[in-house]
């Protein structure tokens, strides 16, 4: 472990493992070498002066990479692309001559970030459905739990503890939808040359464009897109608003989870929930007694920079001029790779916290009991006026006597007495026993209890159904 550099905390604090090896060296230049190959293979097969020797020789040492000669190389030509070619070279010399044949730099760069974005877009979507598969474990088991459900986060009628689950994966699926979209829709950029007219191919291949297309599609098929998976025209690069594009659909998961956190961290200080609190974990060093939401607060601290990290890729996609310019490298580099690592950090805490959050019912209970008084007086109104009393009338002594019961448990902290104070008035002509049996929190939740089954059953299990399982996370520090 280094200690005299500045490492980035997303590899030393946050990011998985996984995640960082899809951002490394390793990843990015074998990618290269495989994007080489696939293009030797292609000139090869449609009849180029490329021998089936040479793609074999290229294939053999697709991992045997010399960072040190690429390096000493890169600091002589000031070419990251050529002086990895070189380094190939040294290990393949009968296939050097050929080695990124009629090809631009943009051709291993742009394909390997393209491959990139879709292998981490997957990884993200594994996390993603296993966030949603534990809070759909959650939701079942608290489905009928009847807690305060809030309106400018002041009580307002009652929900369901579960219930406010789905509302968490309501938007999480609406991430998935766009996830699924944006893997679905990402293109290679082929080999498209300088200025994207392929002029180099139309030379080597004597104008013959039909192997142009024929090349580009055996290039996608190897290296596991599908054939038409190729983008149709461009300048040097793919579109930089591809990026925009994946950056975006990052910035809504962690909008969600953000969502989540911030929640979370509210009902932590109602007490009324807790995300798990390891056994010898200090949640403060000066206040002992404390469980602070640590976690959560780590989801809304990394959904912040990612959210904020999407301008980036927006910027970069509306600065580029014509059909290339190299003021995207340096910023995309960065702002592509955290966006990811930031995506990840944020899905494994969720991960994490939804296995193993904590509900507390006689807390929820209490708080409940504290408002159902209030939130009782609409069925003593309807059922009042029922009998023949005039509803503005009830609506006005309800009031009256709300107001005075909420004053006397803000200024003197005196119990809720909203109930004595109905008994006592004959307007509205109830006992304290035909009360009291109207306080009974389940029938105040509506159809909070059908909602949830409805919504596993029928939007959340079919995503479940075959998806991949997520390795469980263990969070670093």
């Amino acid at each position: 472990m280094s200690t005299n550099s500045y490492e980035s905390p997303f590899c030393t604090r946050y990011a998985s493992k996984e995640m960082q090896y899809l951002f490394s060296a390793d990843k990015k230049f074998t990618t290269w070498r495989r994007l080489w190959v696939a293009l030797a293979r292609a000139e090869h097969e449609l009849g180029l002066n490329v021998t089936a020797e040479q793609v074999a020789e290229l294939e053999a040492h697709i991992e045997d990479i010399d960072y040190e000669a690429a390096a000493k190389r890169e600091r002589e030509c000031r070419h990251d692309v050529m002086s990895h070619v070189y380094a190939y070279g040294l290990v393949c010399p009968n296939a050097e001559p050929i080695i990124h044949l009629g090809a631009t730099s943009c051709y291993v760069g742009d394909n390997t970030d393209v491959i990139i974005m879709r292998d981490a877009l997957k990884l993200v979507r594994t996390k993603l459905v296993a966030v949603i598969r534990n809070l759909a474990k959650f939701a079942d088991e608290w489905k009928a739990q009847p807690c305060l459900a809030y309106t400018h986060c002041q009580p307002a009628q009652l929900t369901t503890v579960g219930k406010r689950a789905t509302l968490w994966m309501n938007e999480l699926l609406m991430d998935l939808d766009d996830l699924d979209v944006r893997i679905s829709r990402m293109k290679l950029l082929g080999s498209k040359g300088t200025t994207g007219t392929q002029a180099s191919f139309m030379e080597l291949f004597h104008g013959d464009g039909a192997k142009i297309r024929a090349m580009e599609q055996k290039i996608a098929v190897e290296m596991g897109f599908a054939a038409d998976a190729i983008v149709p025209v461009s300048g040097q690069t793919y579109s930089r608003k591809v990026d925009a594009q994946v950056l975006n659909v990052l910035s809504g998961i962690a909008q969600s989870a953000m969502k989540f956190a911030n929640d979370m961290r509210l009902l932590q200080s109602f007490k009324e929930m807790e995300e798990p609190f390891e056994k010898g974990q200090i949640g403060s060093s000066a206040m002992a007694y404390k469980r602070n939401p640590m976690r959560c607060e780590r989801i809304t601290a990394l959904a912040r920079y990612l959210i904020t990290d999407t301008l980036n890729p927006a910027f970069t996609a509306g600065t580029q001029w014509f059909e290339r310019t190299l003021d995207d490298s340096a910023n995309k580099r960065i702002a592509v790779a955290e966006g990811f690592l930031a995506a990840d950090a944020i899905l494994n805490i969720m991960m994490n916290v939804t296995s193993g959050m904590v509900v507390y019912p006689a807390v929820i209970r209490q708080r409940v009991m504290n408002e159902l008084p209030f939130m009782a007086t609409e069925n003593v109104i309807m059922d009042a006026a029922a009998r023949g009393e005039s509803r503005q009338e009830l609506h006005e002594h309800i009031r009256v006597h709300s107001m005075e019961a909420g004053r006397k448990v803000k200024q003197e902290g005196l119990a809720n007495d909203l109930c004595d104070r109905i008994v006592a008035d004959p307007i509205f002509g109830v006992t304290a026993e035909e009360l009291r049996s109207k306080l009974d929190p389940a029938n105040y939740v509506g159809r909070s209890v059908q909602q949830v089954e409805e919504f596993l059953a029928e939007y959340v299990q079919p995503v479940l159904d075959g998806a991949e399982s997520a390795a469980d996370v263990e969070l670093t520090v």
